[in-house]
């Protein structure tokens, strides 16, 4: 008999396309679920606090936060005012920062990805840097806008894993070089989480939510990217769709004796 697939819920972007609203999910990351951590994609629409959420976590086995271009709003973690121009997803925030904390009370599988990984922080009470290029001593974590796309997720510098950390004890080393396409960074850590990995400058890149009852990891770079290609990218997705699976047969075991569907 064939071991189930896990669905793996990603909470969309809501995006004004013409003069309709849309929920909007990178195809890059509905690939990386499918194609490195061997799961099904859902995208999940961002309807804030809605009361449906809880049922939505229900039939899922993990959760991806994704990327996106849109920063979260400061006043989510008492930051000044946004640049004018700034694009921010309010629908997007009110979802996931109040879904964060339900998602591992769940102890479902959670792996978040650079603006999921400033939401996780934010969920947790850190606090985020706006433009972390403007505050010494780090340096400018943007890409180049106007190059090709695989120079835009380009190795661009070194993440140095925390020693007996666990991203460091899947990659089996203490270094990995990773991509860089943001301006936000965390300032102040939120409570409960663990640094797994820094960059060379002293920047948060990876942490790991301390006393989850499964995985739940977060990076500021975009493994998702040709996730198929780069190792540590594959053996990151590759313990989240393990845990999705394991959380699975654990949840479908526990329906199965109480005689729930």
């Amino acid at each position: 008999m064939s071991v189930r697939k896990p669905i793996i819920g990603v909470p969309a972007d809501r995006r004004l396309l013409g003069s309709h609203w849309f929920h909007c999910v990178g195809e890059k990351y509905l690939a990386a679920v499918r194609d490195s951590a061997d799961a099904i994609p859902i995208i999940v629409p961002s309807f804030g606090t809605h009361e449906d959420r809880l049922s939505i976590l229900e039939r899922c086995d993990g959760v991806l936060l994704t990327g996106s271009p849109s920063n979260v709003e400061p006043h989510r973690y008492e930051g000044p005012a946004s640049e004018p121009g700034t694009w921010h997803d309010p629908h997007r925030d009110e979802t996931t920062l109040s879904l964060i904390p339900e998602i591992v009370a769940f102890g479902m599988p959670l792996l978040a990805i650079c603006r999921g990984f400033q939401e996780l922080n934010v969920a947790y009470g850190g606090t985020l840097h706006q433009r972390v290029q403007e505050v010494g001593p780090y340096a400018d974590h943007r890409e180049n806008a106007e190059a090709e796309l695989d120079a835009q997720y380009a190795p661009a510098h070194d993440v140095l894993l925390v020693e007996d950390g666990y991203l460091a004890g899947l990659h089996g080393s203490n270094r990995i070089q990773v991509n860089s396409l943001h301006s936000q960074g965390i300032n102040r850590l939120g409570d409960g989480l663990t640094i797994e990995g820094c960059a060379p400058d002293g920047l948060i890149e990876a942490v790991r939510v301390t006393h989850a009852r499964n995985f739940a990891v977060a990076v500021q770079w975009h493994p998702e990217w040709k996730s198929t290609q780069n190792e540590f990218s594959k053996v990151l997705f590759d313990a989240f769709g393990s845990a999705a699976r394991a959380y699975s047969q654990t949840r479908r075991g526990a329906n199965n004796a109480t005689g729930a569907l």
